[in-house]
Order: C-alpha cells, then structure tokens, then sequence
C-alpha cells in the first residue's frame, strides 16, 4: 500500500468501528478522503513508514486490533496509535492465534450450567453479569463476539438496556464480529460440552 492508501485504510476501518452506518465490507474499505487532505496532515511520516513496514492485511489487522481494542474508536487519535498501537497489535495477534484456547478457558472460568442464564440476565435495564465480567477485564471482547455469533444475545440486550455504556459495547461487538472469521458451530460445540457437562 502507499502511504495515502494506508491513511485511507485507517479512516475506513475507524468509520466503520465508530459510524453505525458505515460497512467497511459493504462499502469495500472505500471513504471520501482525498490525496490534498492527506498530504496536509502533519502525521504523513506515520503512514508513510507503517506503509513500508507492513504488508497489506497487516496494515488492515493492525488497524482492526487498535480500532476493536480501545474504548472509545471515534475519539481514537492516531497519535495514540503511534504510541502505542504495535503493543496493542501485538497483544491482539496473540489472541487471534489462539482464540479457541482463548474462548475454551474464558467459557470454562465464567459459564456452568447454574450460572449460564444469569449471565445473560438485564433485568431492569441493569447491566448482566457478562458485561460486567467484560469491563472488570475479566473476558475478552473476542469472547463477548463469539458468544454473540452463537446465542444473538445483542439484540435482546439492544432492548432491555438504554445505557451509553452499552450502546458503545454493542456497536463494538457488532463492527468487530465482522472482521471474526470463526467456524461458529466449532465454538458452539466448546459451549455445549461446558453448559452440559
């Protein structure tokens, strides 16, 4: 990638973590920038040296793992990706690359058979106690996505709960879920042998 797509690869991936109506997949990765706009950015160096740095699905990865990580993706500023983007990256490569493990330990931890449906439970618009183990930094948002892919929980969280916390988790879930290539049913089989063990 040259420099100017690296930059326009960094507004796409941000506009879809942090634009409910923005697909990166549906839209192709494509934004509105223009190479004037670019090259008046006073952190062009930065994209020119992650462009030779890194291939093209590292480029995208690295933008996906700072983008899924960070709390709030529309007030990300790149210079917080420069800082400390390669650790975040790195951290986010380690997990995808063992994300059954991942999934398997997290699942076994927090989920039986007596607790499974607490889990999930938003009475009164409360938060459940899988959003709380969550934001304790007790599960990982990739467990959060697959728990999603299998039970679609989000949709019934989206109507018991009208709180800012949430409505940013549920986006956040949503938006990375896309970028989660997982053979799903292999993963509802780890949840099944652990709920009915």
């Amino acid at each position: 990638m040259s420099p100017f797509e690296v930059y326009k690869s960094y507004i796409s991936i941000k506009n879809h973590f942090s634009n409910p109506r923005y697909d990166y997949f549906k839209y192709g990765g494509k934004s509105r920038v223009t190479e004037t706009s670019f090259k008046k950015r006073k952190d062009i160096y930065w994209f020119q040296k992650i462009s030779r740095q890194k291939n093209d699905e590292e480029i995208k990865s690295f933008f996906v793992a700072n983008f899924a990580e960070c709390n709030d993706p529309e007030r990300l500023w790149i210079g917080d990706i420069i800082r400390n983007g390669e650790d975040t990256y790195s951290n986010w490569l380690k997990k995808s690359q063992s994300l059954t493990y991942l999934f398997k330990t997290e699942c076994e931890v927090f989920i039986s058979k007596e607790n499974f449906e607490n889990l999930f439970d938003c009475k009164n618009g409360n938060h459940p106690e899988l959003l709380k183990k969550y934001l304790q930094k007790a599960l990982t948002l990739e467990t959060l996505v697959i728990l999603n892919m299998i039970l679609d929980y989000v949709k019934d969280f989206d109507k018991k709960m009208n709180d800012p916390v949430w409505e940013m988790m549920s986006l956040k879930i949503q938006k990375y879920q896309c970028f989660l290539n997982i053979d799903v049913a292999g993963y509802k089989n780890i949840l099944k042998e652990i709920v009915y063990e």
